[in-house]
């Protein structure tokens, strides 16, 4: 029978030592009721024992009671004999030591993951949650797919009790299926530990920051991150691309991977990519207020902050009444009818992603079937960023580094022209900062009253940013006089000021740096403009 491995192999014992015990007592009474054999574990044994559910305990097996408080408890040649047996080549052995076949593996881990992802869990605490015995089962069951079947997650019970029942076995192409699912889950679990060591011997990135001219991080030798799959994508940037949507398991706050889509049709790849970069972008503004950010083609086309939730968006809407057309809108406070009333009104959107809609809201947006609502968890002030690093793709390789999560203190500000802003001006040019780290370089962006004027993205001349803000302001109709601008980088020359200056720009925040700092100054000083410096760079090339 073990010899042919490509047919439907029955199952005579089966091995059951999980962590987590959804659906296990269900599994093993359909075990039962096929006269399949159960092994089972401590914590394991105890439910199915306690659930009349006859088992024999591992140790009862092995001849060897568990030890250390658990530790050792599955480590022994019976087990891993049972598990890794062959064809008739390994009969003689396993009838000299006492060995059965091992048919079925049933196994999950110690939840690393979640006991880590706690702000309070210690080292000690968390080296205790790294599974030894239960990697070492499913890499053996796994390793043995021809003649052994190895599960992993709860979720594919049914599919083995079903199996097993209408087919008196489980073929090949599950068990092969069942031993890749296995290494992918063993190689996360892996690659988590290996993060979590790593994070302790290492400064945080934050605490980097605060050091001047120190590396900010100790960036490891080898570096494999896990995903888990949410959904497969109709198709990539383009048809012709594929595509899936994958979350960092570790990542527990309010985005677009923790988000739920409430209606409308599926998010294609590039919906999810421009509704991130509009969340991300909204929830760095005033939580205080009701704030509301437009994104077109993963720039920013407005954003504004204000008193209610319709009134940000109207007065986000109106920077860039064209660019908005088709757009992804997001929000940082739960949606309200009016805000869904003034959307419908005013144009159509792809996607409008919020931290909850009301009841109300709900049912206007319930008549246009086809847009997609994503509702997020709430936006909090956490103490400490959930997102670590940022990935750029290179061809063959990865750049890995910090993510842009520094926090800015204005008092390290410098006023370097004679006029100092006014406090309007300030409260301005804080906004349009704020904006222009989430615009693609060279990013210009004028603002006023706290919302976007005109915003010129992605130029390889800033001084064509800042023309192209200009137009965009004249297109919608909006005076940029008295208005303010930022820019993400410094100014090399001062054509880009004076054109500003032309436009009637009061004042200007940018990093500072330029060789040429003096002759922008003296623009700005030539204009009676205002300008600080921030010290601090917000490039955003891709």
């Amino acid at each position: 029978m073990y010899k042919i491995a490509g047919m439907n192999k029955p199952i005579h014992t089966a091995l059951l030592s999980v962590s987590d015990k959804t659906g296990i007592v269900e599994l093993a009474r359909a075990l039962i009721s096929l006269n399949i054999a159960i092994l089972s574990t401590g914590g394991t044994a105890k439910q199915l024992i306690e659930n009349g559910i006859n088992v024999t305990e591992v140790s009862d097996y092995t001849g060897y009671a568990e030890m250390m408080n658990g530790r050792v408890k599955t480590l022994h040649p019976k087990i891993y004999g049972g598990i890794l047996a062959r064809g008739s080549e390994d009969d003689i052995v396993m009838a000299e030591h006492g060995i059965e076949r091992i048919d079925l593996v049933v196994v999950n881990l110690y939840p690393f993951q979640r006991v880590t992802a706690s702000r309070e869990c210690t080292l000690s605490n968390a080296i205790e949650y790294i599974d030894i015995g239960g990697p070492a089962m499913i890499r053996a069951a796994a390793k043995n797919f021809e003649h052994v079947a190895v599960v992993v997650n709860p979720d594919d019970y049914a599919l083995i009790i079903d199996a097993l029942k209408t087919q008196g076995g489980l073929s090949l192409s599950m068990r092969e299926a069942c031993a890749y699912q296995a290494f992918a889950k063993t190689a996360e679990y892996d690659r988590a530990i290996a993060a979590y060591l790593e994070k302790q011997k290492s400064p945080s990135p934050a605490a980097a920051f605060e050091k001047e001219g120190e590396i900010p991080y100790n960036y490891p030798e080898i570096y494999s991150p896990s995903y888990l799959k949410i959904q497969n994508l109709r198709y990539g940037e383009n048809p012709h691309q594929s595509a899936a949507f994958y979350r960092d398991p570790a990542h527990k706050g309010s985005s677009v991977t923790t988000a739920i889509l409430l209606q409308g049709k599926p998010l294609s790849f590039n919906n999810i990519a421009d509704a991130d970069s509009a969340y991300t972008c909204v929830k760095a503004l005033d939580q205080n207020r009701f704030a509301c950010v437009i994104v077109k083609h993963a720039n920013p086309c407005g954003a504004a902050v204000a008193n209610t939730l319709s009134e940000s968006y109207q007065r986000a809407f109106i920077t860039d009444p064209i660019s908005a057309f088709g757009g992804i809108i997001a929000f940082n406070k739960p949606l309200d009818e009016a805000t869904v009333s003034a959307i419908l009104d005013n144009q159509f959107c792809e996607v409008i992603i919020a931290p909850g809609v009301n009841e109300k809201a709900k049912l206007i947006l319930a008549k246009k079937s086809n847009l997609r609502v994503l509702v997020t968890p709430p936006v909090l002030t956490e103490a400490s960023p959930q997102r670590v690093f940022d990935y750029k793709k290179v061809e063959g390789g990865l750049l890995l580094q910090t993510a842009d999560l520094i926090i800015e203190d204005p008092n390290t500000y410098t006023v370097v022209t004679r006029r100092k802003p006014t406090d309007k001006e300030f409260c301005d040019l804080l906004f349009s900062w704020t904006m222009a780290k989430y615009v693609k370089s060279n990013a210009i962006v004028y603002g006023r009253d706290n919302a976007t004027v005109g915003i010129g993205a992605g130029q390889m001349s800033r001084v064509v940013s800042a023309e192209i803000a200009n137009r965009k302001a004249s297109d919608a109709k909006l005076s940029v006089s008295g208005a303010v601008m930022a820019s993400d980088a410094f100014f090399p020359f001062r054509d880009g000021i004076d054109t500003a200056a032309s436009a009637g720009i009061t004042a200007v925040i940018q990093p500072g740096g330029s060789i040429r700092d003096d002759e922008v100054i003296a623009a700005a000083d030539e204009a009676n403009m205002a300008m600080i410096f921030t010290h601090i760079r917000h490039f955003r090339h891709t």
